[in-house]
């Protein structure tokens, strides 16, 4: 059964499934999750199953939001995934999003982030939003500033990361 959790006037975005572990294979594969996000080490569909479920199914249980497949109403298959994460080295929830190459450029990712930002203000009720980038990222920081996010300062999740972008925005008043 489809949990949808909001549609927009083309999309829907549902939580995840195991049966989506095909379609996140493919995903976190892609060149761009590859370079920006980096390797996952999931590389069959036991691993794509194992990321679901200690990834956006325990973030449902344990914190009541996630990342979300991204669908079309026009083909109900997924296109991508968007939705929020609350990482144990960041103080506030953050905004993600990550799009199959063929999607781009069809302001999915706007129409998915906008949602997403509507349902953390008005239905999670939470205080702010951060985002973190690969300052190279520059379709992502685009889409960040879009959705009114403001560049705040580098930081580096671990001493083995790269030094990312942090972005934020209240979600007060």
């Amino acid at each position: 059964m489809m949990e949808i959790v909001v549609e927009t006037e083309r999309l829907i975005l549902r939580k995840f499934t195991l049966q989506d572990a095909p379609f996140v294979l493919n995903l976190v594969n892609t060149p761009t999750w590859l370079r920006f996000i980096g390797d996952r080490n999931v590389h069959s569909i036991e691993d794509a199953e194992r990321y679901l479920l200690n990834g956006s199914l325990k973030s449902y249980q344990e914190h009541g939001f996630g990342f979300y497949a991204v669908l079309t109403k026009e083909s109900f298959q997924p296109v991508g995934m968007c939705g929020l994460v609350k990482r144990d080295s960041l103080k506030d929830v953050d905004i993600g999003f990550a799009f199959l190459p063929d999607s781009a450029g069809k302001g999915y990712g706007f129409e998915a982030a906008t949602a997403t930002m509507s349902l953390a203000k008005n239905t999670l009720k939470l205080k702010r939003i951060i985002a973190i980038v690969d300052p190279e990222n520059e379709i992502s920081i685009g889409l960040i500033k879009k959705i009114g996010l403001t560049y705040e300062r580098m930081l580096q999740l671990s001493p083995d990361d790269i030094e990312l972008m942090l972005w934020g925005k209240s979600l007060m008043g």
